[in-house]
């Protein structure tokens, strides 16, 4: 109920900068998931890489 109070009153919201602002928290927020996943994936590419190689020298 709260979430929906919020949105109602932002877009009854006349002015504008309000919505921009948020646009732009928004943008923000994607773009720091963006890197982080990116991170992550960096990560788990080079965790399966080690794994693979250990299977590998086990196996051989």
């Amino acid at each position: 109920m709260l979430l929906t109070n919020f949105l109602r009153e932002l877009g009854n919201d006349k002015t504008g900068a309000t919505a921009v602002e948020y646009g732009l928290i928004a943008s923000l927020i994607v773009i720091a998931s963006i890197g982080a996943f990116e991170a992550v994936a960096n990560e788990n590419t080079g965790l399966w890489g080690r794994v693979s190689n250990t299977v590998d020298d086990v196996i051989n």
